[in-house]
Order: C-alpha cells, then sequence, then structure tokens
C-alpha cells in the first residue's frame, strides 16, 4: 500500500503527532491518573516513547503491521500489539491515543460499550471534541453518555501539528467515567431512546418536549420540568447532565 511521503497511511488514517509541547501536554494529562495505560493508534511511537517515561504499565496498539514492527524494535518493556481498535478489549484503567478521525465515532461507542477503564484522553477533530464537551450547546450524542461519562475540552491542536497535514485542526478530549452514575446502567437502552426523542421530534423547546414524553400529561410535563429546574423556553442543547437524568426520572415511567 502507498505511503504518504512521511510515513502515514491515508488509507489507515494515519496523521502523526509531531509537535512536542502537545505530546508533553498529553503525558501531564495522563500523569495525575493511576494504573496501565493503554495507547490506541501508537503510530511511529512519538508519544508511546514520552508515555513510557511514565513507569507504568504500558500497551501499544496499532493497525499497521510494519509500524507495529518497527516499534517493538525501538522500544523496551512496552507491549506493543497488532490489533484493531473497534474490537480490542480495552481492558486498561486509562486509554490515549491520537485516533484517525474518521472513525472517531465508532471508537467513541467501542470505548462507551467497555467497562473497565476509567481515564480516556483522545486527540479527535476539533469539532467531534468542541462538541462532545458540550462547548456551545449539547448535542445528543453527548446528552445519551453524559449520565456515565464526563467530558472535558483540554485544548485546540492546529493541523500543522500533524504529519501528512489533515484538512481539519484536533482537539484534547478528556473523558472520565462517573464513581456515581446520573442513571443507572440498567435503565440505559430507554435514556438513550428518551434522549433521542427530545432530540429529534417536533417541539423544539423544552416544554411542549415535555408534555409530548409525559404523553401529553401536561401537569405531569411542568411538574418534572420544574423539579429538574429546566425552563420551558429552553432548547435540548441548553440542559445539562444533572438535569436530563433528572427529567428522565420525573418521566420515565409516563
Amino acid at each position: 500500500m502507498p505511503r504518504s511521503p512521511f510515513g502515514g497511511r491515508h488509507e489507515l488514517g494515519q496523521n502523526f503527532l509531531h509537535h512536542r509541547p502537545t505530546i508533553a501536554r498529553i503525558v501531564d494529562l495522563v500523569r495525575p491518573t493511576t494504573g496501565a495505560i493503554l495507547e490506541i493508534g501508537a503510530g511511529d511511537g512519538a508519544l508511546t516513547h514520552e508515555l513510557a517515561r511514565l513507569g507504568r504499565p504500558l500497551t501499544a496498539i496499532d493497525i499497521d503491521p510494519r509500524r507495529v514492527h518497527d516499534l517493538g524494535r525501538s522500544l523496551r518493556g512496552v507491549r506493543i500489539e497488532h490489533a484493531d481498535v473497534l474490537r480490542h478489549p480495552l481492558e486498561a484503567p486509562v486509554v490515549v491515543g491520537n485516533v484517525p478521525f474518521h472513525l472517531t465515532t465508532p471508537i467513541l461507542r467501542r470505548l462507551f460499550a467497555r467497562p473497565a477503564w476509567r481515564h480516556a484522553l483522545l486527540l479527535t477533530q476539533w469539532e467531534v471534541a468542541r462538541k462532545r464537551a458540550g462547548v456551545g450547546g449539547a448535542t445528543m450524542m453527548t446528552a445519551q453518555s453524559a449520565p456515565w461519562f464526563a467530558f472535558r475540552l483540554e485544548g485546540r491542536v492546529p493541523a500543522w501539528c500533524f504529519a501528512p497535514r489533515p484538512s481539519v485542526d484536533g482537539g484534547l478530549l478528556a473523558i472520565e467515567r462517573r464513581r456515581r452514575p446520573l442513571v443507572p446502567a440498567t435503565e440505559r437502552v430507554g435514556y438513550e431512546r428518551f434522549i433521542r426523542v427530545a432530540f429529534t421530534g417536533q417541539g423544539g423547546r423544552m416544554r411542549p418536549i415535555a408534555r409530548r414524553l409525559a404523553r401529553g400529561d401536561r401537569a405531569l410535563a411542568d411538574r418534572a420540568l420544574a423539579a429538574a429546574g429546566i425552563a420551558g423556553d429552553a432548547l435540548p442543547r441548553d440542559l445539562g447532565p444533572e438535569q436530563w437524568a433528572a427529567l428522565w426520572t420525573a418521566l420515565k415511567r409516563a
């Protein structure tokens, strides 16, 4: 398969991070966490070498067998695996990676489905990182996962920090599994459906949306909005995770 002049393979979505200050920033964000580290999309190992300096158990995976071979020869004391992140068990407490931008959403879905990790720090497409962190308002996908995960935007990474240079900037997205979920895991399927209806149905503002979710019971809908501290003229994107969880609790049996 053809390689770019910089070594990254476009068909694998490889855009290697070479900006040393950003690499140092990632390591600094990982440092306060505890436990073994899993790096996804290790590529040429620029981040892998720096993570190894933390002195913690480290596994690095990549889908490119040649990169895995080269990295295995240059690093000692690090487990290097040829693996597809979409099939990997992701069992380490800490997951770090510069993910292929075109696979960001599938990788996030895979991550959310795995139970072992506690902290994740992903370098994703800027718009994905911004939206997931709720900058400018929450999206449906963020609202669906927020009862179990907290998102934080840790900075923008210009496109020139990568080689080959992508067409868009990257963003550092930190994700933490909530120690105390806002909604029980057993209710996840119903909650996600509830959020989908709220974001995609007719109504626009929260008062008509709540009345629809309450199956037309206006009194119940108004009580639920008041209990959750939600203004009737608010938009779905304006609500925080705690408000959505409170609204679900009040209306889930409607």
